[in-house]
């Protein structure tokens, strides 16, 4: 199983990222892991709750959520999908966090774009391109769409009917 990070700012286009994984490794299982990296703030307060962030959740839509477990659905076998925050601003603490997840390699969308959901929000290719990892960019407007073949088999009876 691979592990892969993805950086985000929990749009629903950034789920698509998963498709293009799959696309572009089809005998692959992946653990696929979203990030957002947020600025350690100077506060006594805001580092005594540290570990108690449970209102960055809140940030995360229902919709981000529902897509999620939707390609969970789809692909079962070959997929598990999480959901961490970052707190650090450092490459060195950074290259701790990939190194704990033992993350394989970092996906990001061709088109990636970075936007903060908070004040301490970073960009995290400032990180992400001096962490020595491996860096994947996928281009995730052009991804096949599955078909969605429906049954099309005329009952023999309806047959008989329509032909006499």
């Amino acid at each position: 199983m691979k592990t892969v990070l993805v950086p985000t700012d929990f749009n629903l286009e950034s789920v698509q990222i998963i498709e293009a994984l799959i696309h572009d490794q089809p005998q692959e299982t992946f653990k696929i892991v979203f990030i957002h990296a947020f600025k350690i703030s100077d506060s006594m307060n805001d580092m005594l709750m540290l570990t108690r962030r449970s209102r960055d959740y809140e940030i995360i839509s229902d919709e981000f959520y529902q897509s999620l477990n939707n390609y969970k659905n789809i692909y079962q076998n070959r997929l598990n999908v999480g959901i961490e925050y970052f707190y650090g601003s450092t490459v060195a603490t950074f290259k701790n966090f990939i190194e704990n997840l033992e993350v394989d390699c970092i996906a990001y969308p061709k088109d990636y774009n970075f936007k903060p959901i908070n004040k301490l929000s970073i960009d995290p290719k400032y990180l992400t391109e001096r962490a020595g990892c491996k860096v994947l960019v996928l281009d995730t407007a052009n991804i096949p769409a599955q078909e969605n073949l429906i049954d099309t088999r005329i009952e023999e009876k309806q047959l008989h009917t329509a032909s006499a």
